[in-house]
């Protein structure tokens, strides 16, 4: 259960996309490839895409961390965060972390089935509910170092 509740944080931690050059928004993208708009925080300054491979690259303003719901866990995002998106599946993440068991955990990688979203740290898993990252949540502060 708390592996879960880990995982729920680092989904939120995920992807930023902003504006490409043909007008649409990270967020957009996310919805493209079947996952929810929640998964990045809302301040998100410029995203590229290769649509070709999926590789991405997210950059916000500054690293930022945020409470996910409805347990509290802290999440960390990266000033910028990459990986590769294909249809319900981000793989070769980097620069997004959970705070779970007095420790630091990186998300690797993100599974959607439209209800669900399974979140990755290595060769553990943990599902929750793609409902619960219907909203883009605003960055708290800076990222803690811990």
């Amino acid at each position: 259960m708390a592996i879960t509740r880990f995982f729920y944080l680092l989904c939120l931690s995920l992807v930023a996309f902003s504006v490409s050059s043909d007008g649409s928004s990270a967020h957009d993208e996310l919805i493209k490839y079947g996952f929810p708009i929640g998964l990045l925080p809302a301040d998100v300054k410029s995203y590229t895409l290769n649509q070709t491979t999926g590789l991405f690259s997210v950059s916000l303003s500054d690293s930022c961390r945020v409470t996910l719901p409805p347990d509290n866990y802290l999440a960390t995002y990266s000033h910028k965060i990459t990986g590769k998106i294909v249809e319900n599946r981000i793989a070769e993440l980097n620069g997004i972390s959970v705070r779970a068991f007095f420790k630091w955990w990186g998300i690797t990688g993100i599974r959607s089935n439209g209800k669900d979203l399974v979140f990755e740290v290595g060769m553990v898993t943990a599902k929750y509910p793609s409902k619960n990252f219907d909203k883009s949540p605003p960055c708290e502060g800076r990222r803690s170092s811990s």
